[in-house]
């Protein structure tokens, strides 16, 4: 296999593992407002938190930013809450404004969850020289995978609020608070402000090579 199947590969299984449900449910929870003829809606939403996640993903491959794993973790379950509670304001499904403010959101919290990516890549990558092609690759694994996640909900959405005509809603609050009760629940069990042995001061230093970036069992970002 060469390297570009190799990392694409990676890419492709960190974002969809279900082991890591962190991404998976951002996808879902952000996209749950739409239906699949909003098709173009859900396009610049995506593309979004691609600019967001990969502006990070880069910078913090190559050490320009580097902030410790458990706090990248925590924010992450705090943007899937965040995004689950803007659903509950959601009363006008037309979205007539062209720009809306959860495309703005949604870019920052790509910003977080693209250091979440870097933590697996920097542990494979070591101190290679030249990364570009592999953060290319594994990149495009992500956004592959980004699409099959979309794809999935819009199915999903199609059944249930266009088939079985659920009230469109109550669907969303539905299904938005039981991901937010489970990203609250991943919030807890990440809350980092306990950890002792985090050193504030050098934590958020540019270029510190000690970035906490082992990739935990649970198989999160």
């Amino acid at each position: 296999m060469n390297d570009f199947s190799l990392y694409f590969q990676m890419g492709l299984e960190h974002i969809t593992d279900l082991n890591g449900l962190d991404h998976i449910l951002f996808i879902t929870v952000l996209c749950l407002r739409y239906l699949p003829e909003d098709w173009k809606k859900i396009i610049l939403l995506v593309t979004a938190f691609t600019v967001g996640h990969s502006i990070t993903l880069a910078l913090s491959t190559f050490n320009i930013i580097s902030i410790p794993q458990q706090y990248t973790e925590f924010l992450i379950a705090l943007t899937i809450i965040l995004a689950a509670i803007s659903n509950c304001f959601v009363k006008d499904f037309s979205f007539r404004t062209r720009y809306p403010a959860i495309y703005f959101f949604t870019l920052f919290f790509g910003l977080i969850h693209g250091m979440g990516f870097s933590s697996m890549l920097k542990s494979i990558l070591g101190k290679s020289e030249n990364i570009m092609p592999q953060l290319f690759s594994f990149n495009i694994g992500l956004e592959a995978g980004q699409l099959i996640i979309v794809s999935a909900v819009m199915v999903i959405i199609f059944i249930f609020v266009k088939l079985l005509r659920f009230n469109r809603q109550s669907f969303l609050l539905f299904v938005s608070g039981g991901i937010a009760a489970i990203a609250l629940q991943m919030a807890i069990e990440r809350y980092p402000f306990t950890n002792k042995h985090v050193d504030e001061k050098t934590a958020f230093l540019p270029g510190n090579n000690n970035i906490y970036c082992c990739i935990q069992c649970s198989g999160h970002s």
